[in-house]
C-alpha cells in the first residue's frame, strides 16, 4: 500500500486540475502518485459529464444562441468542478490561453464552444496536431482574419501570431517569414452558417479553396517550395525555438508564475533547467504534449513549486465552489460562476486580445482582490454548504474538545493542505483563541463551535495564501 502524501497530491490537483476535496484526496491516496499522474493524463479511463443532466435541469445551458454565451461559460466552469477527468479541462483552459479567441468579435457562441471542445479532445495530442487542427479552426480563423487572407491580397494577423503567441516567439523569425506565412495560409476558411436569428444554432466547419490559394514559391525559414498552411507548421515544429516557447507556457501555467510573455525576448525563465528538461522531452517525442507533461508533473521543481502561482479566477472561482461543495449538481445560481470570474479580470470564453490574459500578479489589484476575497469570504461562510459541513463534522468526529492551535492546524489541514506564514498563523491563532477551546458534547456546544469554524475558514480564504495554488 503507498504512503499517503496528501500535500503533494492536492498540490498535484491544484495544478493538474481545479482542487480536490478531502474525500476526493484520500481516494487519490490510495494509489502511488505516479499512477494519479497517468490517470490523469488518461482522461478517457473515465467517464464524461453527461449533458442530458444539465439539459434535464437547466434546458438554457444546453443553448447555443449567441445570448447564452455567458451561460456556457458558466457551463464549463460546472464541468471543472464536477469533472472526473480534470487535466482535460484544464488542457482545454491552457490553450485557450495560448491560443486566446474571443467571443466579443464574431458573437457567435457555436465556434466558440467548438473550439473549447476541440481543445478538450487534441489538447494532449503533438503539437503538430495541435496547430493543424487550431489552423482549421473557425472561431481562430474569423478571429484572426485568415477568411481575409486571399490570393493576391494577403492578410498576415494569422500567420504573424502563429509564430509570435502560438508557436516560436518574438526574435525567432523575420518579416519575410511571416509574409510567406501568411500566402501559405490563403485560402483556409470556413464556410458561412446560417444565421442565428431566428432560429439557427448551426455550426460552422473549416473550408480550404484551392482556387483562392497562393500556389507559388514560398521562403519560409531557410526553406523554399510551393508551401501550403500544413508545410508551414511542419518546418514550424522543427524549430529549436518551438519547444522552448511552448514549454515555457507549460511551466508558467503549471509550475510558477513567469513574468507577461511580452517579456520572455528579454529575460531568462527563472528555471532554465526545467524549460531544458521539457524542451528535450518535446524534441524525443516528437512535440507529445502527453508525454512532456507526464516528466512535468513527476519532477521535483514541479513537486517542490508550492504556492507559487497566483490562483487565475478561475481557479480560485472553481476550486472554492470544490471546498464548499456546491453545484455538485446544476442550479439556477450558475450564471453567477461566470459573473464571478468577469468582475476577477478573467471573462471566460472572451479573452480580451491574442495575448491572452496576463497571470501571475497581474491578476491582483485592489479591485480585483477586493472581489476575490469577497467571493471565497461569502462561500465559505454559508452555513448550508455541504463542504462546509463535511470539514464541521470531521473536526466534531471524535466528539473531543479542540484546542485553538489544534483548530487552526486542523482548519489548514482540510482547507489544502494550506501552507501559510508566520504573520497568517498568528493572525488565526488569536481568531481561534479568542473564543477558547472547542467543544461538541451538547447541541448548543456544536452549534457555536460550527459558527467559528466557519469564521475561522473564512479568515482562511482571506488569507494572502490562500490566493496561491
Amino acid at each position: 500500500m503507498p504512503q499517503p502524501d496528501l500535500a503533494l497530491i492536492a498540490h498535484l490537483m491544484r495544478r493538474a486540475g481545479f482542487g480536490a476535496t478531502r474525500s476526493e484526496l484520500e481516494e487519490y491516496a490510495l494509489k502511488d502518485y505516479e499512477e494519479v499522474v497517468e490517470d490523469l493524463l488518461h482522461p478517457d479511463r473515465f467517464p464524461e459529464i453527461e449533458d442530458d443532466v444539465l439539459r434535464r435541469y437547466i434546458p438554457n445551458y444546453t443553448s447555443l444562441d449567441d445570448a447564452a454565451f455567458p451561460l456556457w461559460a458558466s457551463r464549463w466552469i460546472y464541468m471543472m468542478i464536477n469533472t472526473r477527468r480534470p487535466l482535460e479541462e484544464k488542457m482545454a483552459l491552457f490553450w485557450h490561453h495560448v491560443f486566446a479567441t474571443g467571443w466579443g468579435k464574431g458573437e457567435h457562441t457555436p465556434s466558440i464552444v467548438t473550439q473549447i471542445e476541440g481543445f478538450r479532445r487534441w489538447g494532449m495530442t503533438d503539437i503538430r496536431t495541435i496547430l493543424l487542427e487550431l489552423s482549421q479552426d473557425p472561431a481562430m480563423i474569423f478571429w484572426l482574419d485568415n477568411c481575409e487572407n486571399q490570393n493576391g491580397e494577403p492578410n498576415e494577423n494569422y500567420g504573424r501570431e502563429l509564430l509570435e503567441l502560438f508557436s516560436m516567439g518574438v526574435g525567432n523569425y523575420t518579416e519575410d517569414d511571416v509574409k510567406s506565412a501568411a500566402r501559405a495560409f490563403t485560402g483556409w476558411t470556413f464556410k458561412q452558417p446560417l444565421p442565428i436569428y431566428p432560429y439557427s444554432t448551426a455550426v460552422t466547419e473549416f473550408e480550404y479553396r484551392e482556387d483562392d490559394h497562393d500556389d507559388g514559391v514560398k521562403t519560409f525559414l531557410g526553406e523554399s517550395g510551393r508551401f501550403n498552411g500544413g508545410d508551414i507548421i511542419d518546418i514550424i515544429v522543427k524549430q529549436p525555438a518551438t519547444p522552448r516557447f511552448l514549454c515555457r507556457h507549460l511551466y508558467n501555467f503549471f509550475v510558477a508564475d513567469e513574468p507577461p510573455v511580452p517579456s520572455w525576448p528579454d529575460i531568462q525563465p527563472r528555471d532554465v533547467g526545467a524549460i531544458e528538461t521539457l524542451s528535450g522531452t518535446f524534441v524525443e517525442s516528437g512535440g507529445d504534449i502527453r508525454s512532456v507533461l507526464r516528466v512535468l508533473f513527476n519532477s521535483d521543481f514541479f513537486k517542490e513549486a508550492r504556492f507559487r502561482r497566483v490562483k487565475s479566477p478561475v481557479e480560485l472561482v472553481a476550486g472554492t465552489i470544490k471546498l464548499v461543495g456546491d453545484y455538485r449538481y446544476p442550479g439556477p445560481g450558475m450564471l453567477n460562476l461566470s459573473a464571478a470570474t468577469e468582475v476577477m479580470g478573467q471573462a471566460l470564453l472572451n479573452p480580451p486580445t491574442v495575448e491572452g490574459w496576463h497571470t501571475g500578479r497581474e491578476w491582483i489589484d485592489g479591485g480585483t482582490l477586493n472581489e476575490r476575497v469577497n467571493f471565497a469570504v461569502g462561500q465559505v461562510g454559508a452555513a448550508n454548504r455541504p463542504g462546509v459541513q463535511e470539514i464541521i463534522d470531521r473536526l466534531a468526529a471524535d466528539g473531543e474538545s479542540i484546542q485553538p492551535e489544534e483548530l487552526v492546524n486542523r482548519c489548514l489541514d482540510q482547507v489544502g493542505p494550506l501552507e501559510v506564514g508566520d504573520e497568517t498563523r498568528e493572525a488565526l491563532l488569536k481568531q481561534a483563541r479568542a473564543g477558547g477551546e472547542l467543544s461538541f458534547y451538547t447541541e448548543d456546544d456544536r452549534e457555536s463551535s460550527a459558527a467559528r469554524i466557519r469564521r475561522l475558514l473564512q479568515y482562511i480564504v482571506a488569507s494572502r495564501e490562500y490566493q496561491f495554488a
